[in-house]
């Protein structure tokens, strides 16, 4: 748990490192959440909630929701959410992953999301997710990560592609993508996964018992601090458990202080790199669901609306939603690939981003009031506007607006390399997104 005197840039390297995938971000946060006093609730149960309560509710294993109600109902008060993603684009492990080719023992992988390509080459990849496994006459799941490197996609040497120089990198996702996993023609990566999940111990789960699983490829590397001054944050999956780690702390920091009218909530969605079309992503119902059911368990203390179920459409209508996504920062390289009016640096502060197209969900009226909580902690925004004449990448903010109808501002902390298989952000840049954010949650 993020503690007053504990470094936050510190604690969000921590944070990334524990986080190689979806599942084991939640069970990260889970992990934290417990540890300030937050219970575990099922969809499948009867909700009875009362003022002060802490709660988290998981759906589909790689999203969350986590809140705290509020002193006065939500139909009065309405919520403080705030959003994020736990995905990152990565290279995920096809069902008949063992492939066998000169004399090397390879991986068949298929990109997720808009992953940089190239930046997978050359490096120490291990493996992690969940597999389910035959458990008697049912199944379980279990998280699993070798923590250890396991595979490499090794660059194609010089001499064999002069043409490079004049050409470009050019790669094919199906052909240039497969990972060296060994030499092994025996071994298979269920016998692997197998002694895995067993300790080491062959009796406990057999290849057989593995009926299915969600494994991600990710770097070996680290978290670190990097420049002259430590200014620098080179990690993976910044985008966009940054954000993540941001609301997270900031819950949990302004619950340590004075409780609020508004129920604070925190949610952070799987799916959002491959377009949030998923039961437990933003264009699913997740959301709304635990709105409602919490609008419906905390009736309006004087009775009104509560026989007509008008309390869930009462508590949104007063409700804030600020979607905390990564941010482009101005590249020195190709800084005229940005808007020359709006190009956020690294080091300066959150950035608000904006799309007259609806790609984010910002308007004056959100930008305002995202703006007006920075002033009140002594944070100077910055603004993001993609190029007239480029496309506009989007996130969480619109589709969570368009589904749930709640006022909404997409924000975040400026980044380069984003859907790198490393990437990089700014240290400075870290407190003052969960100061704002826990500002937020004061109400």
């Amino acid at each position: 748990m993020l503690g007053p005197m504990q470094d936050p840039v510190a604690d969000l390297l921590t944070f990334i490192d524990r986080s190689p995938t979806p599942y084991h971000a939640v069970a990260e946060s889970i992990a934290r959440l417990e540890s300030s006093g937050y219970e575990r609730l099922e969809e499948t149960e009867f909700w009875s909630l009362a003022s002060g309560n802490r709660r988290y509710v998981v759906r589909g294993g790689g999203s969350l929701v986590a809140f705290e109600v509020g002193t006065a109902a939500p139909a009065s008060a309405g919520f403080r959410i705030v959003g994020a993603h736990t995905d990152s684009p990565n290279l995920r492990v096809k069902p008949n992953p063992d492939v066998r080719a000169h004399g090397l023992h390879q991986l068949a992988v298929e990109p997720y999301g808009g992953l940089l390509l190239h930046s997978w080459l050359d490096r120490d990849l291990s493996l992690a997710g969940r597999v389910t496994l035959r458990d008697g006459d049912a199944t379980r799941t279990q998280l699993v990560d070798f923590t250890r490197p396991l595979l490499r996609i090794p660059n194609l040497a010089i001499h064999l592609y002069r043409e490079l120089a004049r050409e470009g990198l050019k790669l094919n996702a199906q052909r240039h993508l497969v990972p060296v996993f060994g030499l092994s023609q025996d071994m298979t990566l269920g016998r692997l996964l197998a002694q895995e999940l067993s300790g080491g111990a062959d009796s406990e789960v057999d290849a057989s018992d593995i009926l299915a699983y969600d494994l991600m490829a990710y770097d070996c590397q680290p978290a670190s601090r990097s420049g002259a001054d430590g200014e620098f944050i080179h990690a993976a999956r910044l985008d966009n458990l940054a954000s993540s780690h941001a609301g997270l702390s900031a819950l949990v920091a302004a619950g340590a202080n004075d409780a609020s009218a508004a129920t604070r909530m925190v949610i952070l969605y799987d799916h959002e790199e491959v377009g949030s079309r998923s039961a437990e992503g933003a264009g699913g119902t997740f959301l709304a669901d635990t709105l409602e059911r919490i609008a419906g368990a905390c009736p309006d203390g004087e009775g009104v609306g509560a026989s007509t179920g008008q309390d869930p459409a009462r508590a949104i209508s007063r409700s804030w939603l600020i979607s905390a996504d990564m941010a482009h920062a101005v590249h020195p390289n190709y800084s005229e690939r940005h808007e020359p009016g709006h190009r956020p640096r690294i080091g300066s502060g959150p950035v608000i981003k904006t799309n007259s197209n609806r790609s984010y969900a910002t308007d004056s009226e959100s930008a305002g009031f995202f703006a007006s909580l920075c002033a009140r902690v002594d944070v100077t925004p910055q603004n993001f506007v993609t190029r007239s004449d480029l496309g506009c990448g989007s996130t969480i903010g619109p589709i969570s607006a368009a589904r749930v109808g709640i006022r909404t501002v997409d924000v975040g902390n400026p980044m380069l390399s984003m859907h790198s298989c490393r990437e990089m952000a700014g240290a400075a840049d870290v407190a003052p997104m969960i100061a704002v954010l826990t500002e937020f949650f004061a109400g």
